[in-house]
């Protein structure tokens, strides 16, 4: 054991190699020539007593053990700049930074008032929120690639942490005067055929539910697509289509345009939204004050 010696900029090499699925690539994104590359991946084996990665003309491939250490490799280099970005703020002049994925619902009617009281009351703390799927921020999280995330518990391995900050179900919105109005509830199977106003294609949501109509052999046609739940709500009111949003968003617009709402009963449309990370209590300082913030925040 005491002869399992490298380097973090072997571990750097190796997660580049990996994910270009090619040494030259891996090289490149290293800032490594070629040959350095080539050698520093072998002597890793050699180390290690394991091959990594299965040579092929069209490039590299991990073996098994390649993937074990692809985990541990991320891991480590996550702590490494965890370990970083809490010693800068030490230095003057350096704010500290929380990354946390959200999911649209999340991004767009849950958080933004927790943090805007967490950032008020924090002025050397920032946060950059990126939008992602919830399967996403379940990949990113469990591999290390990401501290925090807001996501739909449904899409969480059982390894990761997690407190309840909301529910919120999707609902099913149309025109006062559309056919679905009247019904409280409804299986999205009964919306086939119907024109919809959705969200841009690159969204979480939208891809969330593009996926859910894709298994129940639901192809939707879109007459708009649109970047907030205010706007796709109006165009719902004008009777041009009917709209998947949740249901804080479909409530909220209720208020100010002529919607009627109808519950999907589909299993996938019923979320328990949560803040999730693979550990909090090895969250970096600027990150376990913001889920302290946000367990005070949440509305249960």
């Amino acid at each position: 054991m005491d002869a399992m010696r490298f380097d973090l900029v072997d571990l750097q090499l190796f997660v580049a190699v990996a994910d270009a699925r090619s040494i030259t690539g891996g090289a490149d994104r290293a800032h490594l020539a070629l040959a350095s590359a080539s050698a520093r991946i072998k002597g890793l084996e050699q180390v290690l007593g394991v091959d990594l990665f299965k040579r092929g003309r069209r490039g590299v491939e991990l073996t098994a053990a390649g993937e074990s250490l692809l985990d541990h490799a991320r891991l480590v280099l996550h702590h490494v700049e965890t370990m970083r970005g809490d010693l800068a703020r030490f230095a003057s002049g350096v704010r500290a930074s929380v990354q946390l994925l959200a999911n649209t619902s999340g991004l767009s009617e849950h958080l933004p008032r927790a943090l805007a009281a967490f950032l008020r009351a924090h002025p050397d703390i920032d946060v950059d929120v990126e939008e992602r799927e919830s399967t996403d921020i379940a990949s990113a999280i469990a591999t290390g690639a990401a501290d925090l995330g807001f996501a739909a518990e449904h899409a969480l391995p059982e390894t990761i942490e997690r407190f309840t900050f909301n529910e919120d179900r999707l609902m099913l919105v149309s025109a006062r005067r559309s056919s679905f109005a009247s019904r409280r509830q409804i299986d999205f199977s009964d919306v086939a055929g119907h024109d919809f106003v959705g969200l841009t294609n690159a969204t979480a949501l939208q891809l969330h539910i593009g996926r859910h109509a894709a298994r129940l052999g639901l192809r939707l046609h879109f007459r708009a697509r649109l970047r907030d739940f205010d706007a796709i709500c109006r165009m719902v009111a004008a009777d041009v289509g009917i709209a998947v949003v949740p249901e804080a968003a479909a409530r909220r617009c209720a208020r100010s345009v002529p919607i009627a709402m109808s519950r999907i009963r589909d299993s996938w449309a019923n979320r328990r939204l949560v803040i999730c990370a693979r550990s909090f209590q090895s969250l970096p300082r600027p990150a376990r004050l913001l889920v302290d913030h946000l367990r005070q925040a949440a509305p249960g």
